[in-house]
């Protein structure tokens, strides 16, 4: 199924330790380019988030934020008694040898690194939650990339049936076209012929037919159309690339038929299938 490179996706969590949130968004780009920007207490779950994303995603720039708000901790303060004996120690050395010291305040006590003992967060379920969420808005995001994906698949057949009805009205003419044209170089030769040698001119006039035949580039233009559409029909996600080659190829053809027109009517067709081709082209580059 053909996908976009571009879109967004965004998750909610809300537990008791607090809530988190996901943004994801994804931008055209020759590469899978990931990028994260996570807080400090889960830096440690990107190895898993990069991997879902190459799990899921082939091509784009991808950013990928998540915005973490811990509820407030209901902890009772603790009290470190071994610390605490050590400042009393400490404190009766000081009387010692300062007798008119005054007294200590209990909060400068407690502030002193080490009295209070802070429990460690733990942070498992959060991280466990960020994951699961990520995962949900990847999936949202890929779901995004393959629906805008198929509205330019649409685009581009319908552009890829365009130029072949192009070619084909061009291959029903062509005959007239050379005919009128070898018509037209006879009778302006018409004054001089007397005097040319008849095979001769039979020659450069196979020789002109030669330089005006494009069968070739309307048979590649049809061969790189059909190319185009079983690219499309394949098992394939990351058809991109593949396409802007196809591209590329339509373009070459159709430059040549322009190089050889011969006639208004089919100057006008080759710009008419250049702008086809580019008008597919455009959006082909938001392919992955």
């Amino acid at each position: 199924m053909t996908s976009s490179m571009t879109g967004f996706s965004c998750t909610e969590v809300q537990e008791g330790w607090g809530s988190l949130v996901w943004e994801v968004r994804s931008v055209n780009h020759r590469y899978l380019e990931p990028h994260f920007r996570l807080p400090e207490q889960v830096r440690d779950i990107e190895p898993a988030i990069r991997e879902t994303i190459k799990k899921n995603l082939k091509r784009g720039k991808v950013e990928c934020r998540l915005k973490l708000q811990m509820a407030e901790s209901e902890q009772s303060i603790t009290l470190n008694p071994t610390m605490l004996d050590k400042l009393a120690d400490a404190l009766v050395q000081i009387e010692t040898v300062f007798p008119d010291s005054t007294g200590i305040n209990p909060m400068d006590i407690m502030s002193w690194p080490g009295v209070q003992v802070t429990e460690e967060t733990n942070l498992e379920p959060v991280k466990n939650s960020a994951l699961s969420a990520f995962k949900a808005a990847v999936e949202q995001l890929t779901a995004m990339r393959r629906r805008e994906g198929i509205e330019l698949e649409r685009f581009i057949l319908v552009r890829m049936d365009n130029i072949s009805e192009q070619v084909s009205a061009l291959r029903s003419v062509l005959p007239t076209i050379l005919q009128t044209q070898r018509e037209r170089l006879l009778s302006r030769l018409d004054d001089v012929k007397q005097s040319l040698d008849a095979d001769r001119l039979e020659q450069e006039m196979v020789i002109l037919a030669q330089k005006l035949d494009v069968e070739e580039e309307l048979d590649r233009l049809d061969t790189h159309i059909r190319e185009v559409k079983r690219t499309f029909s394949g098992s394939s996600h990351a058809v991109g690339r593949r396409l802007d080659f196809l591209m590329q190829e339509l373009n070459r053809e159709a430059n040549t038929l322009s190089s050889k027109s011969i006639d208004a009517g089919l100057t006008q067709t080759a710009v008419s299938i250049k702008v086809l081709i580019e008008q597919a082209r455009e959006q082909v580059q938001n392919i992955q």
